[in-house]
């Protein structure tokens, strides 16, 4: 029993240094209805987030494109220490019966994270939610508000930030993102 609970500890240990973990399974949020894939396409830019181990630089943004019905070529990008970095991953919809439940990966070996669209109007702003259960003792989740502009209005940050609270989503950590100077780099 000692050898097995070392295991999961010597597991657990890298996640929870990424994020905080919250007691308990993953919230079950309400998504988009009626969610238009096609529609959700494009370049969005990250306006606010949870910290994320991953997510270290500035002027992050991430374009979308439709590669077949259902599979999305996904190309994240941010400028760590003056340099642009990119990755690209694969998406894909989960549940054809609901769309906007996407599944992403940045790895072949790795599988798909959920990348749930829990809000858009597909033309200025975006509410992405992800959460991974571990044993359904704790969860760590992601959450993002996304602008097809490098900003959005206080008022849709601020209600964006209550659709995720109305979601029992914890979004007290949630930071801004910087996007100042981007242009000039990019």
């Amino acid at each position: 029993m000692r050898m097995f609970s070392a295991s999961i500890f010597v597991l657990i240990v890298p996640i929870i240094r990424a994020q905080v973990p919250h007691w308990g399974p993953c919230p079950e949020p309400e998504v988009q209805p009626a969610f238009t894939l096609k529609q959700f396409m494009g370049r969005w830019f990250e306006i606010a987030k949870l910290p994320a181990q991953f997510e270290k630089g500035r002027c992050i943004e991430t374009n979308f494109t439709l590669t077949t019905d259902n599979s999305i070529r996904v190309v994240s990008s941010e400028i760590l220490k003056g340099e642009v970095r990119k990755i690209e991953g694969t998406g894909v919809i989960e549940d054809p019966k609901n769309p906007a439940k996407l599944g992403i990966s940045y790895s072949y070996v790795l599988p798909y994270s959920p990348y749930w669209i829990l809000s858009t109007d597909y033309v200025n702003f975006a509410l992405v939610y992800s959460c991974t259960d571990v044993l359904r003792l704790f969860h760590v989740d992601f959450a993002w508000i996304l602008g097809r502009t490098r900003s959005l209005p206080d008022t849709t940050v601020e209600k964006a930030r209550e659709t995720f609270v109305n979601n029992n989503i914890d979004v007290t950590r949630m930071i801004p993102s910087r996007q100042q100077g981007c242009d000039k780099t990019l």
